[in-house]
């Protein structure tokens, strides 16, 4: 099945275990259209470049998955929906990256990449 990296931003009023539980929920439409949700990482709130709907923060989560393209559009559908979603962003991958993401490594780690700086 082809390989998918989404990334939600939800309402900043939210509660941690709100957001978290809406990662929960759209996990389970992914397993009811025969999919399966990989890994997910919760990222917290942070604050966005421009307002989304009045919401200077929001929720950001990010999802890999491993799903066919109709429970990928599904998904989409009911995350496009939903009134605490704000955006979404679904990329086809080739290939999940090891370990966790960009965004939950510390700063050193992310320098230390496959090329020195001088």
């Amino acid at each position: 099945m082809p390989l998918y990296e989404h990334v939600m931003i939800a309402r900043q009023d939210l509660s941690n275990t709100q957001a978290e539980s809406l990662i929960e929920h759209f996990g389970t439409v992914l397993s009811d259209n025969g999919g399966k949700l990989l890994e997910n990482e919760y990222w917290g709130v942070k604050t966005m470049a421009y307002k989304i709907n009045k919401n200077r923060k929001g929720h950001y989560a990010f999802l890999r998955t491993d799903a066919p393209a109709p429970a990928i559009q599904e998904m989409e559908r009911l995350m496009r929906l939903h009134d605490d979603v704000m955006r979404v962003l679904t990329i086809k991958v080739d290939a999940h990256e090891e370990g966790p993401s960009i965004q939950m490594q510390k700063r050193d780690e992310r320098d230390r990449g496959p090329r020195e700086r001088r």
